[in-house]
């Protein structure tokens, strides 16, 4: 790559010529996309080698905005142009090909702007995958000498020629439709989903948000439902989620639920005081640690008090598919007074913790959603089986200060 520096000026640039001012314009552009270009290089790297190990961040783009004082949305587009025109690694190591190396090149050169690249990738994203690289190449000699008009005529024109004849008389094929999501965690431990859906995934996306994300019913106590729509709505997304999770054929979960590494002291985990780390990425509450392990898989490493591994648990499943159907067919659904959730929105409850020794049995386990599921582990409602061997709940004293046993009888009249 030839060197390329800024012309000397006039200290009063009033006094320069007017081809001097046009080629200081010029090599000024040019020494602004060579840099550009450079940065690229060093985004694409960080990417490779992963900006969480590297920093701590979720995201290069998140890294980058902070770095560069920008906004998440400013800093996206130049980490994804970087990554489009420089190799990458994958996670195994092996290199991932740049998607526009011919355009990378003449960048480096400092020949084109972003907007150029940019369209042209837009042109190549239209191309069908074993067209791009020479499509490529002739947009890239282009570019250079080219502006925005000329490259839309030029997209025109490489349609044209792989495709002669147009579209066939009769209904062509339907296009992919277009869907994408981005999830990436924060710093201060929450996770940012968004994406783009096409018009029919955001219709039934909808529709089924919105069947979970119906307000619960008024309560015997008069307790109505305060959540606002959006929080209603992301309590249904994690209804989904567990529906999804907890179906068998669900790759990489086969019907578990949840799959924790939980790293806590015993006496944290049995206590419900204190913190643990989950799946080495973040932090959980001892209590949030207690109320996950219910029903999930669970691999627990305890620590001693100067935090050396003193034990690493065995994988163990603690409510089999037989138990679960029947609690299912025993309990209907949520156990918990006046819920209507269905067995498949619901996680199974041990009654006595199996941190504090509960069994896995049907006389200790309970159907319960996954708000009264949080009420019971974060509040001051109790629950216990009956001489009869159903379960019933006793509410706190504030509540009822007789404290009198209350049941479900929703699902079964």
């Amino acid at each position: 790559m030839s060197e390329t520096f800024l012309p000397e000026l006039p200290q009063e640039l009033w006094r320069a010529g007017k081809l001097e001012l046009a080629h200081g314009v010029q090599q000024s552009l040019q020494v602004i996309r060579m840099a550009t270009a450079g940065l690229g290089r060093f985004l694409a790297e960080i990417e490779s080698r992963g900006v969480k190990d590297l920093y701590g961040y979720g995201s290069t783009a998140a890294w980058f905005a902070d770095v560069a004082g920008l906004s998440r949305g400013e800093a996206g587009p130049v980490v994804k142009r970087a990554i489009a025109l420089n190799p990458t690694r994958a996670l195994d190591g092996t290199e991932v090909p740049a998607v526009a190396p011919a355009t990378a090149a003449v960048a480096a050169e400092g020949l084109v702007g972003d907007e150029r690249i940019d369209q042209i990738l837009e042109i190549l994203k239209k191309l069908p995958a074993e067209d791009r690289v020479n499509a490529e190449k002739i947009l890239a000699d282009l570019a250079p000498s080219a502006g925005p008009r000329q490259l839309a005529e030029a997209e025109a024109n490489l349609l044209a020629l792989l495709d002669p004849d147009g579209n066939e008389p009769k209904d062509p094929e339907p296009a992919e439709p277009r869907r994408e999501i981005t999830l990436e965690r924060r710093k201060d431990g929450f996770w940012k989903l968004t994406g783009l859906l096409d018009d029919e995934t955001g219709a039934r996306t909808a529709a089924a948000l919105e069947a979970y994300a119906q307000p619960r019913p008024v309560d015997e106590f008069g307790q109505a439902d305060l959540r606002m729509k959006c929080e209603r709505m992301g309590d249904a997304w994690v209804d989904i989620l567990d529906l999804a999770i907890a179906c068998p054929d669900q790759p990489g979960t086969s019907g578990y639920r949840t799959l924790l590494h939980v790293t806590i002291g015993l006496d944290e985990l049995k206590s419900g005081l204190g913190t643990a780390c989950l799946d080495f990425v973040g932090t959980m509450t001892a209590r949030e640690a207690r109320l996950a392990a219910c029903d999930c898989l669970m691999l627990p490493v305890v620590m001693s008090a100067v935090g050396e591994p003193l034990d690493v648990g065995r994988l163990r499943r603690f409510v089999t598919p037989g138990q679960r159907r029947a609690l299912n067919i025993r309990d209907g659904g949520c156990a918990f007074p006046g819920c209507h959730r269905k067995p498949k929105n619901c996680h199974a409850h041990h009654i006595h913790h199996w941190a504090d020794g509960g069994p896995t049995d049907l006389r200790n386990l309970v159907l319960v959603c996954g708000f009264h599921h949080r009420l019971i582990h974060h509040g001051d409602w109790e629950v216990r089986m009956a001489a009869d061997g159903l379960p019933e709940f006793i509410p706190p004293q504030y509540r009822d200060p007789l404290r009198q046993p209350r049941r479900n009888t929703l699902h079964h009249r």
